[in-house]
């Protein structure tokens, strides 16, 4: 048999996609399987996340799990000694330092799953997703159902008042179905610079 992870190592896995697409909660069942085996797992997440509840991980779903919330990406491993894995959630939040924390986890030996948007409202690549996704040993990209067409989403829409937001607004604005959806790549819009706010 041919063993996944020689050597019990420590390793990266990232789970994408776009918002409404179950990222958090594929987290929380990993995270949660680990604890059946009898491992120590944390959950941190963005202190900017706190959309539900900044003590807590909790999917659009309703699936929950406690979690520490943090500003700076060096403040992890001060929170990590006493564990096995270590959950990451909206890491497209985090400042490009987060890769350097992750990867001497991951040397250490310690399991890192992450979740957060692959692509930002516009479709471009968000935050430090784009080298996570390089550097990780299992991607899984997971999809929505267009809000729209109700086929396979991608991306991640933006609404201001209803309307598509403009490409030029703020890339990071937290919030969820009020200002979000889910489309496929036909059914996504921009409004032109300037048109909308957001």
């Amino acid at each position: 048999m041919i063993r996944l992870f020689p050597n019990a190592g420590g390793w990266l896995e990232v789970v994408c996609g776009p918002m409404f697409s179950g990222k958090s909660e594929e987290l929380i069942r990993r995270l949660r399987r680990a604890e059946i085996a009898g491992q120590r797992v944390l959950i941190v997440k963005p202190q900017i996340d706190s959309r539900y509840d900044i003590g807590h991980v909790v999917s659009h779903a309703g699936a929950k799990m406690r979690a520490v919330a943090v500003e700076n990406p060096a403040d992890i491993p001060g929170l990590v000694d006493d564990y096995d894995v270590v959950g990451v959630d909206e890491v497209q939040f985090f400042p490009p330092e987060i890769l350097l924390i992750l990867d001497g986890l991951v040397e250490k030996g310690m399991r890192i799953v992450v979740s957060g948007l692959d692509q930002d409202f516009r479709g471009l690549p968000f935050g430090p997703m784009p080298e996570l996704l390089c550097r990780a040993e299992l991607v899984d990209k997971l999809q929505a159902v267009c809000h729209r067409c109700g086929g396979p989403a991608t991306m991640t829409q933006r609404l201001v008042d209803g309307s598509p937001a403009a490409a030029d607004g703020a890339t990071i604005v937290v919030g969820a179905l009020e200002q979000y959806e889910a489309r496929c790549r036909s059914c996504h819009e921009l409004a032109a610079p300037g048109f909308a706010t957001g």
